[in-house]
């Protein structure tokens, strides 16, 4: 039986590791976890990646393609695909720096001149996540308004006894209310919610199509807190989609492009994580309306979407480069960190060399998962939040709205994924926005309150944007856990 599986966003990593790079505030602890996990996954896998990027290539060039990179951007069918990327990066950078710059100000209060340059990158390290693609983890050093509210749903989820049925229950009925199809019965029958205890499973949160038109299943283990609601929403968008298109021939069983399937989900999010919707399903208190916590919530949000923005571009401006010949073998690593220097303004903690392999660390990478689709779905589902609040009748600002319970909202986006693969992007883009390209507008729109805010405050600090200290490097190395990492 044919079955497809859309990978999320996190690696399989272990759980002590993930721990600690979300909670721990220790510059050694937090750079034993770093260098330890690159040494036990990326480091060993260099050889065998050289060899998959022949064997891809070959299989790309029997196909009619270039390279495996080609490939892979045939699937959004345009001819300026990169230069549209290129141009909506640059779009967001201002607002990237701005936040680059807010937290590196935090984390230099945290750690000190020994660790942070107020005019460097920033130790990869210190951002709550193993590959510094989410900020989210850093929020409480970062805090805009500390007395204001939080939008936090996690203490009531547990006051209330919630589970992770409840959770996918309450995605289920968020679905439902947009007039949208219910998950049916083999999906709750088999799919597994949560992590089993007499055996050991792959973790990360997938969604599965079994292309019979009636088995769609999830497989997550759930964990009782907000985060992983968003996440629920997020796989259930992928098996909304699936039910919506379940009817097309086979060869249009798919989303309009990669970012399509990715977005959907998101874009529910986008309104789940509202202080609004969290009230009206009982896991807020109150909702405070006041720019202080407006600051706030916008900055936990741009922690994760705004902060994942270059890390989503770069991971495969890397891979195109490698599979069309312009990275050799010899500086796989060298042009890694260029990258992540060049878009993401963050550095290495230690010394690298082409002994290491720090691109084979994140899950995509050796399991040859496209990683653009995040980057598109991160700027495209902005654009759908933006007309479904429309058709919602929402006014107000767009941080605001929440579509619950729109059957128009739910209309406009179901037709659009009914179509799946059968109609060019841009006509399904056309069905949800009413227009046929990609832009950054929505999300800056979003987000303006937020980059007004940023801007004055990194004013005020007389803060430099970007990184011309660009060849800093973090302070003296620690010996002592260099030989405890080595024989661990």
């Amino acid at each position: 039986m044919k079955e497809k599986v859309s990978h999320c966003l996190t690696c399989q990593l272990p759980t002590d590791l993930t721990e600690i790079m979300a909670t721990s505030n220790d510059y050694n602890e937090l750079l034993f976890a770093w260098k330890g996990w690159r040494d036990a996954s990326g480091k060993k896998m260099r050889t065998n990646f050289k060899r998959y990027v022949e064997l891809s290539n070959k299989a790309a060039r029997l196909n009619g393609h270039a390279d495996t990179g080609a490939f892979w951007r045939s699937l959004y069918d345009s001819k300026t695909f990169e230069a549209d990327l290129e141009n909506i990066y640059n779009e967001l950078k201002p607002l990237y720096l701005n936040l680059h710059a807010y937290v590196r100000r935090a984390l230099h209060k945290k750690y000190g001149n020994t660790y942070i340059n107020l005019k460097g990158p920033i130790p990869a390290h210190l951002l709550g996540n193993m590959w510094a693609q989410s900020w989210n983890n850093v929020y409480k050093l970062l805090i805009p308004y500390p007395n204001a509210s939080h939008v936090d749903a996690t203490p009531q989820m547990i006051a209330q006894h919630w589970n992770p049925i409840r959770m996918f229950q309450a995605s289920d009925q968020f679905f439902i209310s947009l007039g949208l199809i219910p998950m049916p019965e083999e999906f709750w029958n088999k799919s597994m919610l949560e992590k089993p205890n007499d055996r050991e499973v792959v973790c990360h949160a997938s969604a599965w199509d079994f292309f019979n038109k009636k088995d769609f299943r999830i497989k997550q283990c759930t964990v009782v807190n907000m985060e992983d609601l968003i996440t629920v929403h997020h796989e259930m968008g992928h098996v909304q989609y699936f039910l919506q298109y379940k009817d097309q021939h086979i060869s249009f069983r798919d989303g309009a492009n990669p970012g399509f399937h990715e977005a959907i989900g998101d874009v529910m999010a986008l309104s789940v994580s509202t202080p609004k919707h969290l009230h009206s399903i009982g896991l807020l208190d109150k909702v405070e309306d006041n720019p202080a916590s407006d600051i706030n919530y916008l900055m936990s949000i741009a922690l994760d979407k705004i902060a994942f923005l270059p890390f989503g571009y770069l991971m495969d401006q890397w891979r195109w480069r490698v599979f069309d010949g312009r990275i050799p073998e010899d500086i796989y690593n060298q042009e890694w960190w260029n990258l992540r220097l060049k878009y993401q303004g963050v550095c290495p903690p230690v010394a690298r060399s082409e002994e290491d392999f720090d691109p084979g660390a994140k899950f995509h990478i050796p399991s040859s998962v496209p990683y653009v689709r995040y980057f598109v779905s991160f700027i495209i589902q902005f654009q759908f939040h933006e007309s479904l609040c429309k058709a919602a009748g929402q006014t107000g600002p767009l941080h605001k709205c929440d579509i619950y319970k729109s059957k128009a909202a739910g209309t406009q986006i179901g037709n659009a994924m009914k179509l799946g693969s059968s109609k060019p992007w841009p006509e399904a883009m056309k069905m949800i926005t009413g227009n046929t390209t990609m832009s950054a507008a929505s999300l800056l729109k979003y987000f303006q309150p937020l980059t007004e805010w940023l801007i004055a405050e990194n004013k005020k600090q007389g803060e430099t944007l970007g990184w011309p200290d660009y060849d800093w490097t973090p302070g003296q190395y620690n010996m002592s856990l260099q030989i405890q990492i080595t024989s661990s």
